[in-house]
Order: C-alpha cells, then sequence, then structure tokens
C-alpha cells in the first residue's frame, strides 16, 4: 500500500497520538450529542440585520462567495463569525484607515 504524505498539521497530530496524549472518551454518544448541540448552536440564525455597505464592497463580497460556492449572506455571517471570536486575521500589509476608504 502507498503511503500518503502527512501535511504539517496532520504529522503534529500523529506525532501528539503516538506519544499517548490522546485518552478515549467515556461515552462517545453522549461526546457526540453533546457538540451536535454546540454546533446548533454555533450555526443558528435567529436574528435579522440590515446594514447599508457600498455597492462595490457588496458586489465583491458577493464575487468572492461565488468563488467560494457559498451563498454571499452566509460569507458575510462567517466574516463576522470569525471576527468576534478572534479567529479572523488580517493578511500583513492590508491595514488600511478610515481615510483611505474616503
Amino acid at each position: 500500500m502507498a503511503r500518503r504524505k502527512l501535511d504539517k498539521e496532520e504529522k503534529d497530530i500523529l506525532n501528539s497520538y503516538e506519544r499517548g496524549e490522546w485518552e478515549s472518551v467515556k461515552n462517545l454518544k453522549q461526546e457526540i450529542r453533546k457538540h451536535k448541540g454546540y454546533a446548533r448552536q454555533t450555526l443558528k440564525k435567529d436574528k435579522r440585520i440590515n446594514i447599508r455597505i457600498p455597492a462595490r464592497v457588496l458586489d465583491e463580497l458577493q464575487a468572492r462567495a461565488i468563488e467560494d460556492g457559498i451563498p454571499y449572506q452566509t460569507l458575510i455571517s462567517s466574516i463576522l463569525y470569525r471576527f468576534v471570536s478572534g479567529r479572523l486575521v488580517e493578511k500583513p500589509g492590508t491595514k488600511r484607515t478610515l481615510e483611505e476608504e474616503t
């Protein structure tokens, strides 16, 4: 059987497993139910907002969503979620000030 090349993250996980850092959960079905509940709460869409943004920004968001194969509203929601959870990372050299926008 051919060996598959692992990326860095996969190698880190394998090394962690081989060092014995992983433990089986006591009640797997209960853990799965618990984490499914977390996922449902995270993905639950229970509020609606209306915002005004420049047409150019919306056009760019819609184009990006098409590239990613998702609805543009889902993309916007994902961006907002990543921002509030601290996982939205700005690329180096892309910081812009409000004055540059106007």
